[in-house]
């Protein structure tokens, strides 16, 4: 806590902080820090202000503050714990789980509640991998690899047309970047695969190792069980289990924490943990897919839909505005909920629920903005799983 210095006719000598109107401590500075404090707890706190004769000034106005809930990291597995135990509703998990089908994880404050199938077998994740690369892109700044995510594509050897000269990490990280397409970097909307590889063969040259080496090496803190990430669509797709890929999705929700570890600076989460895409920016003009380089895709074409303006960031999907409809993408999920999404490949997470889901099934339509839409109906069953009510 910290507050603006107190004046007085005598003299000011002292602070009392009072937790919940008891008397804490005395001090003599503008400041003081409360390290007896409990996990998910709030505490509403003043300070008043005592003079050398004795006398206290009325107390402050109040400052209300609830403390986190514990947050726990697996080691070499995670630790499971029964929904009840966590306070969730087993059952709507359960329907959740039947819902999608196929295989999946429920963590919830750091803890398993929930699996179904094999949590070991491993999947390619198709598109729900491509923010492991962004990942990869913040390592890569970190360690003085690229300056900055405005870095030019064009300083990693490419021969770029002179219409591309200007893009950069940011442009390929958020479907903007205008390979292959019309228009110039940052003027449209397209969701490219081509570009996706151009993006991932980048960060290849970047780290000098493939994007699998790039990723064991730095993601070794978090034990992941069941080895290669990046071992699809020629090392540049993510194929990994539900449980491996829901350490990552962990790893998101703490905002680069693992375990008191900072592995990654919290202010790149700040900063780009959200939609960068510009809510009114056009969808690419229809035309043919201009492949100059000859890199081919990652798996689909240059221009595959048009959602993604408002709602698109870092190659995850945030639940924003959908498309000038008025509701959120996920109109009944928590606001600060965000997705890796493959189609049948999803990591979710919800930072205010403290939970990541991973699953590869059937997740339910996907019509963003409609409360109507399978995939909405089922994430609101996860909401209700975690004890919020609509």
């Amino acid at each position: 806590m910290v507050w603006d210095a107190a004046t007085d006719n005598v003299a000011v000598t002292g602070y009392v902080v009072l937790p919940d109107g008891e008397e804490l401590a005395t001090v003599a500075v503008t400041q003081y820090t409360d390290l007896g404090v409990s996990p998910a707890t709030t505490y509403s706190y003043t300070v008043v202000a005592e003079d050398a004769a004795g006398n206290r000034s009325a107390p402050s106005v109040a400052a209300v503050v609830t403390t986190p809930e514990p947050v726990a990291f697996p080691g070499e597995q995670w630790e499971v714990m029964s929904p009840a135990e966590l306070g969730m509703d087993g059952s709507k998990l359960d329907e959740f789980a039947a819902n999608v089908g196929g295989r999946g994880i429920v963590v919830k404050d750091g803890y398993v509640v929930k699996t179904w199938g094999s949590v070991s077998a491993k999947d390619d994740w198709a598109s729900a991998g491509k923010p492991v690369i962004s990942t990869l892109l913040f390592f890569a700044i970190q360690e003085g690899l690229i300056p900055s995510v405005d870095d030019l594509i064009a300083n990693w050897g490419w021969n770029l047309s002179s219409k591309d000269q200007s893009m950069t990490f940011f442009h390929l990280a958020n479907m903007i970047s205008g390979y292959a397409r019309p228009e110039p970097p940052g003027e449209a909307w397209a969701y490219n695969d081509y570009a996706i590889r151009l993006y991932g063969l980048t960060m290849e040259d970047v780290f000098g190792t493939t994007l699998d080496e790039a990723a064991q090496l730095r993601l070794a803190p978090l034990q992941l069980e069941d080895g290669s990430l990046f071992s699809s669509r020629d090392g540049l797709g993510i194929s990994t289990s539900v449980r491996d890929f829901a350490r990552i999705g962990w790893l998101w929700l703490n905002k680069g924490n693992w375990n008191g570890n900072q592995l990654l600076p919290r202010s790149y989460f700040d900063a780009y943990m959200k939609a960068w895409v510009p809510p009114d920016l056009p969808r690419t003009s229809p035309a043919s897919t201009n492949d100059y380089l000859g890199i081919g895709t990652y798996g689909g074409g240059s221009d595959q839909f048009p959602e993604g303006p408002g709602i698109y960031g870092f190659n995850w999907w945030f639940n924003e505005e959908a498309g000038g409809s008025g509701n959120l993408m996920w109109p009944d999920a928590p606001a600060d909920a965000f997705a890796a999404d493959g189609g049948a490949e999803v990591v979710m997470v919800f930072p205010s629920l403290n939970m990541v889901v991973a699953a590869v099934g059937y997740w339910g339509s996907w019509d963003p903005g409609n409360p109507n839409a399978g995939m909405n109906q089922n994430l609101r069953l996860l909401k209700e799983a975690a004890g919020v009510v609509p």
